[in-house]
């Protein structure tokens, strides 16, 4: 009867093995890592957003488009009979008037929009072939009320509400600082507190071509 008991023990045991290393084959299948190293695997077709581009901000994207009272200067080249540059400002239904073809739609356009909506009237309606290039004058924005230098000044490159201010002479003695007047060239209108943009509390509007920024006068 021992002898049995002892025969049944090592019969389990010897099964037991088995059944042991699945269940611990089927623990470590549990680790393998989420994404496959192998090309093409599904595991490698997660898409990813880390070099997607951020979307412009509107304000930056307007900077390039003409508005009205822009001047353009348009030139026409590769013609068998020579057409002077035309410069024009663009009008307040957002046209200027081009040679031959009339009214076209230059407000709201990039100088690239612009030229290629110029070009599609000419060719090949009036010529087999035409170069068209589009340019600008100066583009400016206005400094007023109470600032030391009101002006028309010329926009460089980026700038901000108290740079441009800066760049007028500074603030009066009488001027308002917590209640100075951005108007966007489409008429939008924003009101900074320069005291919190200089004291780090607010942040600092950037001023576009044919903004204005307007000082009022304190009361108090």
């Amino acid at each position: 009867m021992k002898f049995y008991r002892q025969w049944i023990m090592q019969g389990l045991l010897v099964c037991g093995l088995p059944l042991a290393a699945l269940f611990l084959a089927g623990c470590s299948s549990t680790s393998e890592p989420a994404f496959s190293d192998t090309p093409g695997s599904p595991a490698m077709t997660t898409p990813s957003t880390t070099n997607s581009s951020p979307p412009a901000n509107a304000d930056e994207q307007e900077v390039a488009r003409f508005h009205v009272g822009d001047t353009v200067t348009v030139t026409l080249s590769g013609l068998p009979d020579a057409i002077e540059p035309h410069t024009e400002p663009i009008m307040e239904d957002g046209t200027i008037t081009m040679p031959e073809i009339g009214h076209v739609q230059a407000a709201g356009k990039t100088a690239g929009e612009l030229q290629n909506a110029i070009h599609e009237l000419y060719v090949p309606n009036l010529y087999r072939h035409v170069t068209v290039a589009v340019s600008t004058g100066d583009r400016v924005y206005y400094v007023r009320g109470q600032v030391n230098k009101p002006d028309r000044l010329i926009y460089v490159g980026e700038t901000t509400v108290t740079k441009a201010i800066a760049s007028a002479g500074d603030f009066t003695d009488f001027a308002n600082r917590r209640n100075v007047l951005l108007i966007r060239a489409n008429g939008k209108q924003i009101t900074v507190n320069c005291n919190k943009v200089l004291a780090g509390k607010a942040p600092d509007p950037p001023v576009y071509p044919g903004d204005q920024i307007v000082v009022r006068k304190s009361f108090l």
